[in-house]
């Protein structure tokens, strides 16, 4: 494990790397962090919350954390963020989750997604965002992101119309609905008052060129060009960033 767990470095603006040398030692080394918070939140308050990203780099790391002995009958698990489409969508990230996070022990735990059949993206936030703020407020025990290529994490698109308010720190925490051309299709999203407030941050990423975009996000006003900015910039603990090269999954 010591040659695939290349590093742990200190970095400016409010996180940390954790270097692996392939992508599958990075999915068992963060599955058993993230286990040991999830259950010290179970021993601590009886209930523990964590919130993952879609795309294709967790599916690895799900694998890995749906086998980790946690009391998941205590865990709540939801989503960073959330395209507008129902599970039944290959797009849909809770159709991820379903098929690679909750197997095994994992099956046992229970499931907040965003998605919800109103009929605007916008109709879809003001609904969930009443029954998650009631069911699982914020601050969440952990929350797991990615990152695109153009520097936007959970569903912070440099271009999106919302963007200001989805990365103001004194906004009120809560689920947003997002407007991107870039992102191809209406979102739903935490906002980055919720999200930073995470007992533990982890940006998880894999590849030379978006370790290049967290690299440069750490220069001074780069916020409105590279949103992971703001989560450097805000985060109430320094953010974990786990990174390897890239592989599928």
């Amino acid at each position: 494990m010591a040659r695939e767990h290349l590093a742990d470095t200190p970095s400016p603006a409010g996180k940390s790397w954790h270097e692996f040398a392939g992508p599958d030692a990075l999915a068992r080394t963060l599955a058993r962090r993230v286990a040991g918070v999830l259950s010290l939140a179970v021993e601590q308050k009886g209930h523990a919350v964590l919130a993952v990203s879609g795309g294709t780099t967790p599916g690895r790391f799900f694998d890995c954390l749906a086998e980790e002995p946690i009391a998941w009958n205590k865990v709540t698990v939801t989503l960073v963020d959330e395209r507008f489409v129902p599970m039944s969508s290959n797009r849909s990230n809770a159709r991820l989750v379903t098929m690679r996070l909750l197997q095994k022990a994992a099956a046992r735990a229970s499931f907040e997604g965003l998605y919800e059949a109103a009929g605007t993206a916008d109709a879809a936030a003001e609904a969930m965002n009443q029954r998650l703020m009631r069911l699982i407020p914020p601050p969440f025990d952990a929350a797991i992101l990615g990152m695109g290529p153009d520097g936007h994490t959970a569903s912070f698109f440099p271009d999106a119309a919302e963007l200001k308010s989805l990365i103001d720190p004194q906004a009120e925490p809560g689920i947003r609905a997002v407007h991107s051309d870039s992102a191809g299709e209406a979102r739903l999203t935490w906002n980055l008052a919720a999200l930073a407030s995470a007992s533990l941050l982890v940006l998880h990423i894999e590849g030379l060129e978006k370790k290049d975009v967290a690299l440069r996000a750490t220069e001074p006003g780069s916020e409105t060009m590279l949103p992971v900015a703001a989560l450097f910039e805000h985060a109430k603990t320094p953010v974990q960033i786990y990174w390897s090269p890239g592989g599928k999954a």
